[in-house]
């Protein structure tokens, strides 16, 4: 027997032998696949093919609905100020201390002035010698033993020298640096002794008995703030809400952020509120009386939107929906839902169009606990 012969004598015997091995198998998965759905279709309970599906139920009602949004801001001081020398020179006495409240032109600095303090005086002098030549030619004059312009010289002499000491005057109150409004002291960064210049930063003030909330809220809003509205507030390291009115609305959209500033103005009698503190905004925009809302597990998104499920007859129906306003566990539904429906808001993955429901629960969306819910 030739070689070709053998070889293919031996793949013929392998072949058989795989044959009968694998057919019994296959003969006995194919009557267990039969077997399946006639035995599931049989049992025709709740869960197989064809059963009705068990849900939970809301029935949809008018809610009062708040249209807050939420914003990050800063505390700042009423007014505040950095407080500077508007001159150089060398810190004579320093009146005030740090922390303490000061009154609106109360002496805080002075400089040494000793030198613009010596030149008024000259000029005082100045001015008595003057006063007394103006006298006399006053009453040359009236005897006509001189000319008016003499006089004239004599009147013109005395009015320059007065009006040189108004000017020294002025910059004496310069080496006196006073309290530009009512309000704190911050820290000090001078001493007495020390030289200071137009860029020496003395020490801050803050008027903190009332202070401002800045804020800045989407464009898409801009139309809807008005000065006197009220928003709540709450800074890091504390649980107290804050209330404060709005004051003051930029009167352009930032072109970098696409968003519109605001300020509001919170009473702060107790000092519980420090300048420069993070501060998270509520701001309410509008109040909807009769808004529908529902659990936002109940919104099923599609290409072409959203969808719900509503329990009509026992079975559920799907209904386009359009959304409004969102809450952290709610939606606002604006069409597509109407008060004293049926919402399906549990089992949706189970689901399909016009199939059998068994309703487990029923609530009211007023009731309705998405957080406490259990499956």
């Amino acid at each position: 027997m030739s070689k070709p012969v053998k070889r293919t004598l031996i793949i013929a015997i392998i072949l058989i032998v795989a044959g009968l091995i694998i057919w019994p198998r296959l003969n006995s998965s194919k009557a267990g696949n039969e077997k399946g759905p006639r035995s599931g279709a049989a049992a025709g309970g709740p869960g197989g093919p064809g059963g009705p599906v068990s849900v939970n139920v809301v029935v949809v009602q008018p809610q009062p609905l708040n249209n807050v949004i939420q914003s990050n801001g800063t505390v700042l001081a009423n007014e505040e100020v950095e407080v500077r020398s508007e001159i150089s020179g060398i810190i004579q006495r320093i009146y005030f201390r740090e922390g303490q409240k000061v009154q609106k032109g109360q002496l805080l600095v002075t400089l040494n002035d000793d030198e613009l303090q010596a030149q008024a005086a000259r000029l005082e002098y100045t001015i008595k010698l003057n006063q007394e030549v103006e006298y006399r030619q006053q009453q040359l004059l009236e005897r006509e033993a001189i000319s008016r312009q003499e006089y004239d010289i004599a009147l013109a002499d005395l009015n320059t020298v007065k009006a040189d000491l108004q000017r020294v005057k002025a910059q004496i109150a310069r080496y006196y640096i006073r309290a530009p409004f009512s309000g704190e002291t911050g820290l000090r960064y001078v001493s007495e002794g020390s030289y200071v210049s137009p860029t020496t930063q003395i020490v801050s003030m803050q008027d903190i008995d009332c202070v401002k909330i800045e804020f800045t809220v989407p464009e898409k809003y801009s139309d809807l703030v008005q000065r006197g509205d009220s928003i709540t507030f709450s800074v890091r390291g504390a649980e107290r809400k804050y209330k404060a009115q709005v004051y003051a609305v930029e009167s352009k959209i930032d072109l970098a952020t696409r968003s519109l500033r605001v300020r509001a103005l919170a009473p702060n009698p107790d000092r519980t509120l420090i300048p420069g503190s993070f501060a998270r905004i509520g701001l309410t925009l509008e109040r909807i009386p009769d808004a529908i809302l529902v659990p936002s597990e109940s919104l099923i998104p599609e290409l072409q939107g959203q969808k719900v499920y509503l329990l009509k007859g026992g079975r559920a129906i799907p209904a386009r929906v359009k959304t409004g306003i969102r809450t952290p566990r709610e939606i606002q539904i604006t069409e597509g839902v109407d008060v004293r429906d049926s919402l399906i808001v549990t089992g949706l993955l189970q689901i399909k169009d016009s199939a059998r429901i068994k309703v487990r629960d029923v609530k009211t969306s007023e009731t309705y606990k998405p957080l406490q819910q259990k499956e």
